[in-house]
């Protein structure tokens, strides 16, 4: 029996219940293939769901939903041929414990998406935040449904929160569709660096500049999207700044549990505001982002690294707990475990 090292939790909690231990590799069962791991990449909703989440009923969990390696085996009902292919994972711990904190790990074969001449450091950035930003950016009555060259022509999208990862991977969708004003605010200087690099053609920071009045001198009428990480901090901006018929796509609470609006004016402009959680979007939705996400990612329009707003962070895997932490502590880039030996 092979055996591998593995990031595992016993308990919720603090990073202080992470710890490696030596566990069979597993073997894919119908419909599932053995990923051999590369990089395991960590988001908010890791720490979370480690923080305060249930347990699998096998009472332990390995975390990280998103990373990318290399298919060693298949199970029954899937092509043998795929074996061998470099493949980037989505969404490997939900409800399941296998994530992707390890040497090796099982995922249903449609979560191991084709990756192509892509870099490992791109493919275990997809998932999250990149699935998000396409669900946040095909929402409402004036927005595409799939994103592609050309899809987004004529639109101007507001991403608040420009230099975090759902904003970078916003801006770099937005941009590959064609928008035509893709403007992100910032909290500071070194921000509007990162969101420049990502591609945002107007950068704002908000903390120095009155975003409202921006907006307006780039987008005179309003912009068709935001793309939003505060709803409950910047509703009354967004409700300023949307075009008629526009859409608000929320898909984290920073900042309050509750939102106001004023409703007569957003009901004159006929507005949209979208509720997004990963986990509970439609599987047509979730097909497809994956399709577009891994499109953009072929044609070499998906970038990671600081020319492209989203410096890397490596941590071994003996150090997932500090990985987690760098994560938690707001860490402004990409945080990537290294699980080879």
């Amino acid at each position: 029996m092979a055996f591998m090292r593995a990031v595992v939790y016993r308990r919720t909690g603090g990073s202080e219940v992470l710890e490696v231990v030596d566990r069979p590799v597993p073997e894919p069962g119908h419909g599932e293939v053995l990923v051999r791991v590369a990089l395991s990449g960590v988001n908010p909703t890791d720490w979370k769901r480690r923080g305060d989440g249930e347990l699998p009923v096998e009472g332990w969990q390995i975390p990280n939903q998103d990373g990318a390696g290399v298919i060693e085996a298949v199970g029954p009902g899937v092509d043998a041929g795929r074996v061998g292919e470099r493949v980037w994972l989505w969404e490997a711990a939900h409800g399941r414990p296998w994530g992707t904190a390890a040497e090796y790990t099982v995922v249903p074969a449609h979560q191991a998406v084709l990756l192509g001449d892509a870099s490992f450091d791109v493919g275990a950035s997809l998932g999250v935040p990149f699935v998000t930003a396409h669900r946040c950016l095909t929402l409402g009555e004036v927005m595409p449904d799939r994103l592609g060259p050309g899809a987004l022509e004529g639109r101007s999208i507001l991403v608040q929160g420009g230099a975090g990862a759902v904003g970078n991977a916003a801006i770099q969708l937005a941009r590959w569709a064609d928008a035509t004003q893709v403007i992100a605010t910032v909290s500071r200087p070194e921000k509007a660096q990162l969101a420049a690099a990502a591609g945002a053609t107007h950068v704002i920071d908000y903390r120095q500049q009155d975003v409202v009045r921006e907006v307006h001198k780039i987008a005179s009428g309003g912009v068709d999207a935001i793309v939003e990480v505060a709803p409950a901090v910047n509703a009354e901006i967004d409700a300023r700044v949307l075009a008629p018929d526009g859409v608000v796509a929320m898909y984290a609470t920073d900042g309050g549990s509750r939102l106001d609006l004023p409703l007569r004016p957003m009901m004159v402009l006929n507005a949209q505001w979208h509720f997004v959680l990963l986990y509970t979007v439609s599987k047509r939705a979730k097909q497809h982002a994956v399709r577009d996400v891994s499109d953009a990612a072929a044609e070499g329009a998906l970038r990671v690294g600081p020319d492209a707003g989203l410096p890397l962070y490596y941590f071994p895997l003996e150090s997932a707990a500090e990985a987690h932490d760098a994560v938690h502590g707001g860490a402004v880039g990409k945080v990537l475990i290294t699980t080879a030996s």
